[in-house]
């Protein structure tokens, strides 16, 4: 395996990759957005183009920015392990502003959160003016009010350092992109998907599989029951006039009803008004049918401890004041309750990826496993569910954000890395994980991943999909509830991810002719924001 030779660059660390020096070589010469599928190197390019800025401009520092304190980390690591430079400079939250004003002496590598050289430049105490080079990781943020929007606009205004954009999706919508490109002031597009020529000799491949799951008998009337409270709710709109005679009953139509009810509420409160009881009966059917929707999606798509686990956390505790949404949807799904009380039957696609990890890991000792959920229920009762084989092949482990929520404790980022450590070395050798585990964390050589259930949103499903397949073939299992709305969101999803890529031809098309991208409308961004440790 040949590896890049270049004097910043210690010997044998990184492997040469025919289009990774290509796009690394225009990302240099001009500001450049790089749309590359997870796994394929937009870190090593940002490597690469760190290394012949150093050389090109020795007295100045370069700027690494990451929406994440582990990502930060992540990257401050691989510079210190791949670079000739001096010791990266890493900046979070956890540092006060005036000690992060000590810590720069150009030139630096420093590697840091949005949220913190954000506040840094609004207070004047960051000196953009020393850097030749920023790099926005995950760059499909640089939208409304996020940090990258308004360092790159300080960066325009001031010294105009070259700017290197990185994510494996942009989203599904044109005018996303074109926001980014604008709020970024790119200049020059690098877009490669797994059928790339230059690509494919490198990649491994990745095999998407449908599994489709029966609902149980008992699963189907549960839902039959949940969607019966949802429409007597959508039925009390329409009587108010706040629902017309046909419209849909999916969330979308509800997230819109919420708008129009939250401008009627500031309307009677600027007329001298507390909201009319017509507004409040509105407001108590709106979310009581929200909850029943947030219960249905659990009874159909993920599992009946997850629903029972949801459902008990809508009992007030003793002395706690109960809304009128929580009494009435409690009185509507009491014998949905009491059913589930003695339940001694589960969702099928809990038994399935159990089956499934168990047979992987079984099989292929040396394997590494992610199941995804949306749901942290579900993410417990997977574990659980695991950890009940008593099987020495099969070491589960949860993964988890920060948050905690009564008793539903989060991982710190400490404890966050020392379970992707356990995983790297195979003392555990499945993540059970929740979004936590999509976006940008070096997840090595991972086999299968298992979508517990499909995503609508695109970046999402393909940050999931790129945690296989990186080191070797790996697969991608989704599962999907026969007769439920699983299949609407599967199919959604892949019709997404063809319109993403068909927009993406097109910006590359007319970025290639030498248009420009036509700006978005311009968004305010937020002086100071909060800034993660």
């Amino acid at each position: 395996m040949p590896t890049v030779v270049h004097p910043r660059v210690r010997p044998g660390t990184i492997e040469d990759r025919e289009y990774q020096a290509t796009i690394a070589h225009e990302a240099f010469r001009r500001n450049t957005l790089v749309v590359l599928p997870t796994g394929l190197g937009k870190t090593t390019i940002a490597l690469r183009v760190v290394a012949e800025t150093l050389l090109e401009h020795p007295t100045r520092s370069v700027l690494l920015l990451a929406p994440t304190r582990p990502l930060v980390l992540q990257h401050a690591a691989s510079v210190a392990r791949t670079l000739f430079a001096p010791e990266p400079i890493v900046l979070t939250g956890a540092i006060p502003p005036d000690r992060r004003a000590q810590l720069l002496h150009p030139p630096q590598v420093v590697v840091a959160t949005p949220q913190v050289i954000g506040n840094d430049l609004a207070s004047g105490t960051f000196p953009l003016d020393t850097f030749s080079l920023i790099i926005f990781d995950e760059a499909h943020r640089a939208v409304g009010i996020y940090p990258y929007v308004q360092i790159a606009r300080a960066n325009r205004d001031g010294p105009n350092a070259r700017v290197l954009a990185m994510t494996a999706s942009p989203g599904g919508a044109e005018a996303r992109i074109r926001e980014v490109w604008t709020n970024l002031g790119i200049e020059r597009f690098e877009y490669r998907t797994e059928r790339s020529g230059d690509v494919a000799p490198y990649l491994h491949g990745v095999g998407v599989e449908t599994v489709t799951v029966p609902l149980p008998p008992e699963v189907q009337r549960l839902a039959i029951d949940l969607r019966a409270v949802v429409q007597r709710q959508l039925d009390a709109l329409r009587k108010l006039d706040w629902l017309p005679e046909g419209a849909g009953t999916s969330l979308r139509t509800l997230l819109e009803l919420r708008t129009r009810l939250q401008h009627q509420l500031a309307a009677e409160r600027a007329g001298g008004g507390s909201g009319s009881a017509r507004y409040w009966q509105a407001q108590t059917a709106y979310a009581v049918a929200m909850k029943a929707m947030r219960a249905l999606e659990l009874a159909e798509s993920q599992g009946v401890g997850a629903l029972r686990e949801y459902l008990d956390r809508q009992v007030p505790k003793s002395g706690q004041r109960v809304s009128p949404a929580t009494r009435t949807f409690l009185g509507e799904v009491e014998e949905v309750r009491r059913r589930l009380e003695g339940a001694d039957f589960e969702h099928p696609k809990l038994a399935k990826a159990v089956e499934i990890v168990g047979g992987e890991l079984r099989a292929h000792p040396e394997s590494r496993v992610i199941v995804f959920s949306q749901y942290r229920d579900t993410v417990d009762r997977v574990v659980e569910e695991l950890a009940a084989l008593h099987d020495p092949a099969v070491r589960p482990v949860r993964f988890v954000g920060q948050a905690s929520r009564g008793t539903d404790e989060g991982l710190s980022q400490k404890e966050q890395g020392e379970v992707l450590d356990r995983f790297r070395a195979g003392a555990v050798n499945c993540l059970v994980a929740t979004s936590v585990a999509e976006e940008g964390l070096d997840i090595p050589a991972t086999d299968l991943v298992i979508f517990y259930e499909p995503i609508p949103d695109v970046v999402r499903t393909i940050q999931r999909r790129g945690r296989t397949g990186r080191a070797r073939a790996g697969r991608a299992l989704v599962l999907v509830a026969q007769g439920t709305r699983d299949e609407g969101m599967h199919r959604g999803a892949f019709a997404r991810e063809r319109r993403m890529h068909e927009m993406l031809e097109r910006v590359q098309s007319t970025v290639a002719r030498g248009t420009t991208l036509p700006p978005p409308e311009r968004k305010q961004f937020q002086t100071r924001l909060p800034e993660p440790e």
